[in-house]
């Protein structure tokens, strides 16, 4: 989200008390007027049902709501085919977040003073529109598109599929066409943190320092088709797509290379615990390193040399009875070395380097390894109020540089840091629903998070300086 420096917060303590004061009255306001939750919009609207039917707690789903979207967004019932519905209904939710955010950034250059300070700003703000609309065109035929923007209003297309449900009539056979996310246990696009960092899992998304590697990014939709299954009970699933290595970016910018996909996944019933689940995951892929040039600029399509990188890991789900539940994610991740020395997207980064005419990696080049971790704890009061927690560390087990290049942090020709790069990153926070009917959904969403990076600011002596970036926020996250 974009921001406006302010010159100085040391005035603003009375008015920044008194918009404290006005916050926990309005916490007071909201939380007093508690109705008995009902569903999220637009399935709901078709089915009639309660939002903790499918949502331990909106958006995050439950075993049932997992269920029901491996089902292709169907119940199984007469009720699937839109056709059998009034024919005023139609299957659509925006959704926006006005908020306040403070922000506060460690060891910024600048061109004042002494060349390094921290950047603190607060301000009201607001979230994109996101503009959702799903469900089935007949029975086993099932479709999602969602238009989102920034919060200028510049849209693009976040999702765009369609799918063949229970081809031949089994569960275990079912193919996704478009845009869409991929398989993930723990869906980042139904994560309960909104903050920068927060709002993201770093895991999804890691990418080591001076790396070029955008393409190995879990979280972010992807082009492509995919083939899943599940048992009757969805007890067990798999799934496994094929995708361009583009990032989800549309319009054949990068070349002729693909991405891979794979998920498994079993379920166990613990009795009074709960449902518990494990699986692992593997994506693995390659992406073009060189591109013809035109005036000198890489020529869109006109990728080559192909190298390759991988991620993989295991995920665990687990429930301690109706209120608290932890969910693990491990990764395990590797990069060719031309990915570590920046090779990969000149397109879009057009500082980037292109290995076209015989380039040579630098002496001391090698493929970037790291292991990650996340463990996120939830305590569900009620399908109305739910405490979350986060913590995520990431660590480079092999640096690219045996020589260090100067876009890396660390002098000319010295070894990279073994802990350069790491990531670790803290977040709580709490949601609670006043209501949540069939029309419209409400949350009043509090927040903090602090990040911390290893060696990734600017140059003092032999080594970077470490950089921290917490933010505080809360606002209003509603649907309708």
């Amino acid at each position: 989200m974009r921001m406006r420096i302010k010159s100085s917060l040391s005035g603003n303590w009375h008015s920044g008390r008194n918009l404290l004061t006005a916050a926990l009255i309005l916490v007071f306001l909201t939380l007093s007027s508690s109705q008995k939750a009902n569903a999220i919009p637009a399935f709901a609207r078709k089915y009639g049902l309660r939002c903790s039917a499918c949502h331990e707690s909106w958006p995050m789903l439950n075993y049932f709501g997992q269920k029901f979207k491996d089902n292709g967004y169907q119940l199984m019932n007469d009720r699937d085919a839109p056709i059998w519905q009034n024919p005023g209904y139609w299957p659509v939710t925006f959704r926006i977040i006005p908020i306040w955010h403070r922000v506060s950034t460690s060891n910024v250059p600048v061109d004042q003073g002494t060349g390094i300070t921290r950047v603190t700003t607060s301000e009201f703000d607001i979230s994109g529109l996101d503009f959702h609309t799903g469900g089935t065109l007949e029975k086993n035929f099932s479709f999602y598109v969602l238009p989102s923007s920034d919060n200028t209003g510049s849209f693009h297309f976040e999702t765009v599929m369609a799918r063949l449900d229970n081809l031949f009539g089994s569960p275990w056979l079912n193919v996704k066409l478009g845009k869409f996310e991929l398989d993930n246990l723990l869906s980042e696009k139904r994560i309960l943190t909104l903050t920068g960092n927060g709002g993201i899992y770093q895991l999804y998304h890691f990418i080591p320092a001076g790396d070029g590697n955008i393409f190995g990014q879990m979280g972010d939709n992807q082009l492509g088709v995919e083939l899943m299954g599940h048992s009757y009970n969805d007890r067990t699933r798999y799934s496994a797509a094929l995708f361009s290595s583009s990032d989800g970016t549309p319009g054949l910018l990068y070349g002729n290379s693909y991405n891979s996909f794979f998920t498994v996944s079993q379920a166990f019933d613990t009795g009074r615990l709960g449902v518990d689940r494990i699986g692992a995951y593997a994506m693995a892929g390659e992406a073009s390193t060189a591109y013809l040039t035109q005036g000198g600029t890489p020529l869109a399509g006109s990728g080559s040399a192909n190298k390759s990188f991988y991620r993989a890991g295991l995920v665990g789900q687990f429930y301690f009875g109706q209120h608290v539940d932890v969910q693990v994610v491990t990764q395990h991740g590797w990069d060719s070395a031309w990915f570590g020395q920046g090779y990969g997207d000149p397109i879009d980064n057009q500082g980037g380097p292109n290995s076209i005419g015989g380039a040579t990696l630098p002496t001391g080049a090698q493929a970037p390894t790291w292991n990650g971790i996340l463990i996120e704890p939830h305590y569900v009061y009620s399908p109305q109020l739910i405490f979350i927690g986060r913590y995520e560390n990431i660590s480079m087990s092999r640096q690219a540089n045996g020589a260090l290049c100067t876009a890396c942090a660390g002098p000319t020709g010295g070894p990279s840091a073994s802990n350069f790069g790491n990531i670790s990153s803290y977040t709580v926070g709490y949601r609670y629903n006043p209501f949540m009917t069939s029309r419209a959904g409400f949350a009043w969403h509090n927040e903090y998070n602090l990040l911390h990076q290893e060696g990734t600011g600017p140059m003092v002596g032999a080594s970077g300086l470490n950089v921290n970036t917490s933010e505080l926020m809360f606002g209003f996250d509603f649907d309708f």
